[in-house]
């Protein structure tokens, strides 16, 4: 993984002091909350509802044993005693105290890590395939790239007051486990003559607007990632509308300008640009990052005492099926660490937790750990006959769920529990289905299916793009909730269609019970998944099942 050099090392230690002096400021009056809004959202502090949040970057998805253990020792020292992994690979903390938020960001930077451009209408946290480097579907690992743009788009002077929030997500897999047409920009590596280089998706996004991206440049050479992307968000940054924020995203632009103006326009100044870039220097940057980047050696491995265990064990068999993919090396397995115990809050790590995954990252994985978009914790580089013992403390720390891709395995957003901007609470809902999926043992009856909450129209829990999609809203002062189904989040991204009238609080999950039970009743035999099923018999066998008489007021 990345090391930070002396230069990343001075550059945060001074941007956590003019930080820790905005706060003194502030705490002494000399700024108001106003002017003090842009200063700390620069640095990722928020201010939620019912207190601060402060949101952590996690470069594209991937942290070291010793990274975890600091972040549990910043829940236990100055928050709750957790956090809260997110949709865009962050880990937010819930609950500091504004004058302790600059010691927080001192111990962040003690690790490599920050909380720069996590917030704020400039350049986010840059995403990518939590499987990157291990997986055996992969062209390239995408992550050095993935680096080189943090590297590009950290205070990047052009780009930090851009008309709206910018989101970047780069894959190096044709499966796309990274959602990139749901992007800002969307990166997908591609070979041509055996030459490695992206196909550029633009227009991208949910939200209140939901849009899947449009290819751009279908090829675009390793060498003129930079410019290219800069030339992007340069085009953005002159086109997209600031008279109104609801309409200010890139997806908008591309939108009303059409996909074919927005692409002469950045090709204009791509050609204007592309020479001020030393396509020499971009590819010597890119071979030092490959060094950090460099693979672990394994060997393969023989697996008798995995088989022996998952043949004897039942519990083990059922993590065994659902919480491991396969790895590039034989012997060895991609671990899915479930944050989805039913009934628990989707997405949260106590300070325990945490250290015990990062114990067994250290011990057994390479000292490597992944977060991924769908709020699980994911060991990359395991050896298969090392997994009961790993299985083994994982059950007594509660972190050994058997349900990832399943219909418990929930992404949901904090809500109204945690959120200014929530207008419906998520999080119940989420342990609401989860807890009840647990209680008729549904959840490997039904097999794969993505249930996703948001708790208001900015989609933060990605329900648009969920094969059973959530979006929680305000009517008249009630809580109401609509239901979209046949999203997708793979490669072939699409946005679920709304099936009619919204169900309220105390309706909405029996409303999902319903749905899975038709699929149950409509399914062509246990092989064919939900989305199959969905995409197979159409919406309305299962609006019907939903909206079944006298099963709610349609009102």
């Amino acid at each position: 993984m990345y090391r930070y050099t002396d230069f990343d090392n001075a550059f945060l230690a001074e941007r956590n002091r003019q930080f820790r002096a905005q706060v003194a400021r502030r705490i002494d009056g000399s700024l108001t909350e106003e002017e003090f809004r842009p200063l700390r959202l620069m640095n990722g502090l928020y201010l939620q509802l019912h207190a601060y949040m402060l949101r952590v970057a996690i470069p594209y998805g991937t942290l070291n044993a010793t990274q975890l253990r600091k972040l549990a020792e910043i829940s236990e020292r100055w928050d709750k005693g957790y956090g809260h992994f997110t949709t865009r690979q962050n880990i937010q903390f819930n609950w500091p105290i504004l004058t302790d938020v600059p010691d927080m960001l001192d111990a962040l930077a003690e690790v490599g890590l920050h909380a720069i451009q996590t917030s704020g209408n400039t350049i986010r946290n840059v995403t990518s395939d939590h499987f990157a480097g291990a997986a055996g579907d992969e062209i390239a690992d995408p992550r050095p790239y993935a680096e080189l743009i943090r590297q590009w788009s950290t205070d990047h002077p052009e780009f930090q007051f851009l008309p709206r929030k910018f989101k970047i997500a780069v894959t190096g897999s044709p499966n796309d486990r990274v959602v990139t047409r749901a992007h800002d920009i969307g990166l997908r590596m591609v070979l041509r003559d055996a030459e490695p280089g992206f196909e550029v998706i633009v227009g991208g996004g949910l939200g209140r607007t939901p849009m899947i991206g449009k290819v751009i440049r279908d090829f675009l050479p390793v060498a003129d990632l930079l410019p290219y992307l800069e030339a992007v968000v340069a085009t953005y940054n002159l086109l997209g509308r600031r008279d109104n924020k609801y309409k200010a995203r890139i997806k908008i632009t591309v939108h009303e300008n059409g996909i074919d103006q927005v692409r002469d326009l950045v090709e204009a100044r791509f050609a204007e640009i592309a020479p001020l870039f030393d396509p020499t220097a971009t590819k010597a940057a890119l071979a030092r990052l490959d060094e950090m980047f460099t693979p672990p050696a394994l060997s393969p491995r023989d697996s008798t005492l995995f088989e022996a265990t998952r043949t004897r064990d039942p519990v083990f068999r059922a993590f065994a099926d659902t919480n491991l993919t396969p790895h590039r090396v034989a012997g060895h397995a991609i671990v899915t660490i479930s944050l989805k115990a039913h009934g628990a809050t989707p997405g949260d790590a106590t300070a325990e937790q945490m250290r015990v995954v990062a114990d067994l990252a250290q011990s057994y994985g390479q000292g490597e750990i992944r977060v991924s978009h769908m709020q699980n914790l994911v060991l990359p580089h395991v050896a298969l006959d090392d997994l009961p013992e790993i299985h083994a403390i994982l059950r007594a720390h509660g972190l050994s769920t058997a349900n990832v891709g399943l219909a418990s395995d929930i992404i949901a957003c904090p809500g109204m529990d945690y959120c200014a901007l929530a207008t419906a609470r998520s999080i119940p809902v989420a342990t609401q289905i989860a807890t009840l999926v647990a209680a008729f043992e549904l959840d490997h009856e039904i097999g794969p299916v993505q249930i996703k909450i948001s708790g208001c129209i900015n989609a933060c829990g990605h329900h648009h793009v969920g094969h059973i999609g959530i979006l929680g809203l305000d009517r008249a002062g009630v809580e109401n909730y609509q239901i979209t189904l046949g999203g997708s989040a793979t490669e072939d991204a699409r946005v679920g269609e709304r099936m009619g009238p919204g169900f309220a609080y105390d309706q909405i999950v029996p409303a999902i019970e319903r749905l899975l039970l038709a699929y149950l009743d409509l399914r062509e035999g246990p092989a064919e998944t939900f989305e199959q099923a969905v995409q197979r018999a159409g919406l309305e066998p299962f609006r019907a099942a939903l909206y079944e008489k006298g099963a709610r007021d349609a009102a």
